[in-house]
Order: structure tokens, then C-alpha cells, then sequence
């Protein structure tokens, strides 16, 4: 006799045509409200209320746009979607864990791959082109392993933050070479993914080269935050945690195979 049991919490979350459209949308990257209005073709109650219930799951995250405070972001969270999706699996068998099953036989060293033709090339923008970007560049173009080309630029550029510099430095990957760029010296540059990392540029910037396809990251500006050292230090390692996990599924978007 088989005992009953109920559909893990995710797959019947998920089941619904409307969140399910909603988690593919978010993950292709951060949107506003009435940008996931246009894509499902829904009011805003209906979106709401699926978007309330993907955040009582912890699916879905929400954070208010550091340009206008009036809006809010949601993003999607990977990382725990893709743990439940396993947990998911194993209810139904303990051979759909991750590793349970046998792999394929594989060589002794499996090179890097990716599909056919030139890299991807993946632009970074935020507004000043001294921490979000220029992280998110280096770990791109760390993870890759060569097989993504990497680039970063600000709408407004200063220069590269040092505690950006230290937060690469705790992960062994060294950017002091790296310099604040205008989007103007990458305007011509071919680029296959776009990607703002910075509300303000996302909102106001009317110059963001035209051409690739683009997604957005709502992440703080690590920079703007005040206080003892300890804290601005720890604003830019939850960013850096937070673009290296982003950075890890951009890859496999990417089709490649660091």
C-alpha cells in the first residue's frame, strides 16, 4: 500500500498558468509591476496577488527601485527554486536527488565548452562604472573561463571603488587594472547581452546601446552606504555574493561550459 501525500509546495505553486509565466519572465531578470502586466497581458490585482504568493514562498523577492521610490522590483530567486525544485523531485523518489543518479561516463578531463562561432559578449552598466559593474565584469570574465567576454561601463563613470577591489580580492580574482569607462567607449562594441546593474541607469539612462538583448539586476549600491567600516565592507561582500550567484546562472543561459 502506497501512503497518500499531497504534491510538494512548489509544484502546486507553480501549476498555475499565471506564476508559472510570472517565474519564467523573472527569470530572465528583475521587473517592475507593470512591465509583468505587459508580458502576461493582466491587470495589476492579478499580478499582484500571484506575485504576493511566489513571495510567501520565498520564490520571489521584492525590493524598492533605488531611482523611484515609488516603484518596486521583483526578482526571482534561483537558488532557492532550484533546491525545492530538487527537494521536489526526491519526495517522489530519492533517485531524483541531485547525484543520486549515475552520470554518464565522462573523460578524465572535460574541456570547456560552448556553442558554435564567436563568445558571447556581455555588457555590465550602472551609473557610476566603480562597483556593482565592475565586479559583475570580473566575475563574468573569472567564472567564464574564457568562453564569455566581459565588459562594464557607467552612465556618469568616477572611478573604481577600492572596497570593490577588496571584495574581488577575498574571491582571489585582482581588478586594480580595471578602470571606470562611459558607455561611449563600448557604444560600438558588439554585444550580445545587456545588463544593468543599477536602477537609476535602467531608468533614466536614454543612451544604453540599442541592439542586445537586456535584462536587469536590482541590486544597492554598496557605495552609498555609510557607517563603520565593518558595514561598508559587508554592503559590497552581499553584493558580490549576490552577482557571483546571478554570474553562475547567466553562464548556463549563456550556453556555455566553463
Amino acid at each position: 500500500m502506497t501512503s497518500q501525500a499531497s504534491p510538494p509546495p512548489l509544484l502546486k505553486l507553480l501549476a498555475h498558468e499565471q506564476r508559472w509565466n510570472l517565474v519564467r519572465a523573472l527569470s530572465r531578470g528583475d521587473l517592475r509591476v507593470q512591465e509583468l502586466m505587459a508580458r502576461l497581458g493582466e491587470p495589476a490585482n492579478l499580478v499582484s496577488y500571484h506575485l504576493r504568493r511566489l513571495r510567501e514562498e520565498s520564490v520571489v523577492r521584492e525590493r524598492r527601485s533605488s531611482s523611484d521610490r515609488r516603484d518596486v522590483y521583483y526578482s526571482l530567486d534561483l537558488d532557492r527554486v532550484a533546491f525545492l525544485y530538487r527537494a521536489a523531485g526526491e519526495s517522489l523518489h530519492p533517485g531524483l536527488s541531485r547525484g543520486a543518479a549515475d552520470p554518464p561516463p565522462a573523460p578524465a578531463a572535460a574541456p570547456a565548452t560552448r556553442a558554435p562561432g564567436p563568445p558571447p559578449r556581455v555588457l555590465f552598466v550602472c551609473t557610476h562604472n566603480s562597483a556593482r559593474s565592475q565586479m559583475a565584469e570580473a566575475l563574468l570574465r573569472h567564472h567564464g573561463a574564457g568562453l564569455v567576454e566581459a565588459a562594464s561601463a557607467g552612465s556618469d563613470p568616477t572611478e573604481l571603488h577600492p572596497l570593490a577591489v577588496w571584495a574581488m580580492a577575498q574571491r582571489g580574482i585582482d581588478i586594480r587594472a580595471q578602470r571606470a569607462k562611459p558607455l561611449a567607449a563600448v557604444a560600438d562594441l558588439p554585444c550580445d547581452r545587456l545588463v544593468t546593474c543599477c536602477d537609476v541607469a535602467r531608468e533614466t539612462c536614454a543612451a544604453l546601446p540599442a541592439g542586445a538583448e537586456a535584462q536587469h539586476w536590482s541590486l544597492p549600491d554598496p557605495a552609498a552606504v555609510e557607517g563603520s567600516d565593518e558595514a561598508r565592507r559587508r554592503a559590497f561582500e552581499d553584493v558580490a555574493r549576490e552577482l557571483r550567484t546571478r554570474i553562475r546562472f547567466l553562464i548556463a543561459a549563456l550556453g556555455v561550459n566553463p
